[in-house]
């Protein structure tokens, strides 16, 4: 049982559970042990590597082979990587030149000479339908054959695996960090969260679940195990449902209730009878998901009930509409339609956060400086009672409206879906804006805990607050949205991977590069597969076994200020109908050969998991002294439902990169240089040497050596440095 859950928290801390056995004689299979993990890009730290050695050969052995599995996986070695032309990057044909061999080959072919004449005569030819166009032309082995070794550089990755806890202590402790995480959890860390809450659901729990969707999870865990709820709001009951049901707890898309057992059904109108009891006046939260509270009336036969459960009744009869029940967002909009912001700014302070997301709406409609007063004064009330995480987004919001043109607008939803409009709006007025904003800064400040010696990574300063989990993408290397980090390297190689469930599925990966002024200077794709900057590995066109497809790029020789890599849906299966799919890339210098996949030079490898039909996972910028740095995306176009080309969707990336770079997003650097405010003392870490004493250390990597009263944040639970 153990065992099921280590992968789980090498995963998310890039920790080792203490391995149990007996002692032994086990440092020659560590060190190993510690050479294979060299050969993918990670190592064992000197705590992890002393406590393996003193174990017996045989624990040591099984550790190794369960932890290899899933650190290959994380970085995305667990499948091969072929590619189509098998010397690559080396002997890549000029596109034409390489479509005339295919040609030539259907006619040398007897099966398939005559259709290939037919379609020539047309003037117009399928490159599908020729035998050697979009399959291995070759075995892996014979590709792994044509390669020489990968020629070690001090430049390749080196992910430290520390020594972690007990099994029990580390997946208590990761369940407790993800049930109470003050921001949204990604898709796959709500699925981990779901896994654990079960195995924890008789364990410490978190003293709060301020996150909704994390408390539906553990809800289910709870009702399955016969312990209490946890519910505060009809909407919580909702989620739970949903989640019985395998269905969506965010409540963007809707779920198909099954129909539950008696005793489940009796819990959820009894938790929904108990809410509405303490607080009638939440069921005005029904009308937000009326449609899916019908829905589950219906499930839960919730008439039948009506008497032993009065209050239950009375959300369904809201929700079929017998009864009203006036929401806070309706009677605001109905304060504002008539043009009373004053009356509408006192409303709102009884829902904080709701005040909060509405202030630039509330700004805008103010026709008076009394009227501005009022708003802004209300804020300033209620700014101790709105969650960390909304002060932040409202923070970054109003820095970027305060110095935005406003020529175009950048809308993102919790999917990565996003698409651009016309802003119409008019501008926040700049004095209210400075002023909210000071209010912020002060908020937040209070909030941020005394760090003592404060030490951080310079790289991280430029790492996007992590306010989302859905900002960003699982995998490995992978930071949120907004992030820019810097990429060192003389070659940068994309790589996809997928493979399809039950449709064949054509992937097409690519990379668009843009002026300064988003201009198109070239690209390089299954259409063009050679350009000055680099080459394609070639077209694979299905994948029932699993494909992959390579960009590789001379940083040196690009024309150009932006590098946009994008993965286009040609036909088939989308992100999240395939088996699996993953994007990422790559740095190597010059001198070193090696296979077109190897582990250890593999700087990111995100998830590929949208509702769209071309993914944008990041971009590359080149600054102005001329070193470059990626920016992440995580974003999703909704392209068209077949055919998807880089040529046929320039201008809507370029339209929507522009309002994604240059959006200031808030950064690491915000947050340290408020809590250094109160650090004594506070240091950059120069890579090599750490402090005596303990330190919150804030960086991309945790160093080797730290005091162990050290608190440690890293892109694995930057999460916590969002204040509460």
């Amino acid at each position: 049982m153990v065992h099921r859950f280590e992968p789980l928290v090498i995963r998310h801390t890039h920790r080792l559970p203490a391995p149990c056995g007996p002692a032994g004689q086990g440092g020659v299979a560590a060190r190993q042990f510690d050479a294979a993990l060299m050969a993918v890009g990670f190592k064992l730290s000197a705590d992890l590597l002393g406590h393996l050695s003193a174990l017996d050969e045989g624990t040591v052995v099984d550790t190794a082979v369960r932890t290899l599995d899933t650190v290959r996986a994380m970085v995305g070695d667990h499948v091969q990587h072929n590619a189509y032309f098998i010397d690559f990057p080396a002997n890549v044909p000029d596109t034409l030149d390489f479509w005339a061999r295919c040609i030539n080959e259907a006619l040398a072919d007897d099966a398939s000479r005559e259709s290939t004449l037919a379609q020539l005569s047309t003037g117009v030819l399928d490159l599908l339908t020729l035998p050697s166009y979009g399959t291995y032309q070759h075995t892996y082995t014979e590709m792994l054959a044509a390669h020489d070794e990968l020629i070690a550089a001090a430049g390749d990755r080196l992910t430290v695996l520390h020594l972690g806890g007990t099994p029990d202590d580390e997946v208590t402790a990761l369940y407790l960090a993800l049930a109470g995480s003050v921001t949204p959890l990604g898709e796959e860390a709500l699925l981990d969260l779901a896994a654990l809450a079960g195995h924890c659901v008789d364990g410490p729990q978190p003293e709060e679940i301020p996150v909704r969707e994390n408390r539906a999870v553990v809800n289910r865990a709870r009702l399955e195990a016969g312990a209490g709820l946890l519910l505060d709001t009809v909407t919580d009951v909702l989620r739970l449902a949903c989640a019985l049901s395998d269905g969506d707890v965010t409540l963007v898309e809707p779920t198909r209730f099954r129909s539950p057992s008696r005793p489940v059904r009796r819990a959820l109108l009894a938790g929904l009878d108990a809410v509405v009891a303490a607080s009638p006046a939440k069921l005005a939260d029904v009308g937000v998901h009326r449609e899916a509270f019908k829905r589950l009336g219906e499930r839960l036969h919730a008439r039948e009930y009506a008497e032993r459960w009065p209050h239950a009744a009375d959300v369904f009869a809201v929700a079929r509409g017998e009864k009203v029940a006036r929401s806070f967002d309706s009677r605001a909009a109905e304060l504002l339609g008539a043009g009373d912001v004053t009356g509408a700014a006192r409303l709102l302070e009884s829902a904080p956060g709701k005040l909060f997301r509405s202030l630039d709406h509330m700004l805008r409609a103010c026709g008076t400086q009394d009227e501005r007063d009022v708003v802004v004064a209300a804020a300033e009330r209620v700014a101790p009672q709105v969650s960390g995480r909304v002060l932040l987004s409202v923070r970054e919001h109003l820095h970027n409206r305060a110095r935005e043109g406003g020529a175009r607008r950048v809308f993102v939803n919790s999917r990565g879906r996003a698409w651009v409009s016309d802003d119409t709006r008019p501008p926040v007025p700049a004095a209210e804006c400075e002023r909210l904003i000071a209010a912020l800064d002060a908020e937040i400040r209070l909030r941020l805990p005394d760090p003592g010696h404060l030490l951080i990574d310079p790289d991280v300063l430029d790492v996007a607050l992590p306010l989302s989990g859905k900002a960003t993408a699982a995998g490995l290397g992978v930071l949120p949205r907004g992030s820019l980090s810097p990429v060192d390297g003389e070659l940068l190689r994309f790589f996809v991977h997928w493979k399809q469930t039950s449709r064949s599925t054509d992937f097409d990966l690519s990379a668009l590069m843009l002026d300064a002024s988003y201009d198109t200077v070239a690209w390089l794709s299954y259409t063009a597969l050679t350009e000055l900057e680099g080459e394609h590995s070639g077209d694979i066109t299905d994948a029932p076994d699993g494909a992959s497809e390579f960009i590789n790029l001379r940083l040196g020789a690009v024309r150009g200020t932006f590098i946009v890599p994008q993965v286009n849906i040609f036909s088939g299966e989308g992100f999240e109908e395939v088996e699996e799919s993953f994007f990422g890339f790559m740095l190597r210098e010059a001198e070193q050969a090696g296979r077109p996949f190897e582990a250890r030079t593999v700087r990111m490898k995100s998830e590929l998991r949208g509702t769209g039909r071309v993914a944008l996972p990041l971009v590359f910028v080149r600054g102005e002294d001329g070193r470059w740095h990626a920016k992440w995306l995580h974003l999703y176009l909704t392209g068209t439902p077949n055919s998807n080309r880089v040529e046929g969707n320039r201008v809507s990336v370029a339209t929507l990169l522009r309002g994604i770079v240059e959006r200031d997003h808030l950064t690491v650097r915000y947050l340290t240089d408020l809590m250094a405010d109160g650090a004594t003392p506070t240091t950059l870490w120069d890579g090599v040497s750490v402090p005596d004493g303990p330190v919150t250390y804030i960086g991309l990597e945790r160093p080797e050596g730290l005091h162990p009263g050290s608190r440690i944040l890293t892109p694995e639970n930057l999460r916590d440095l969002i204040p509460a």
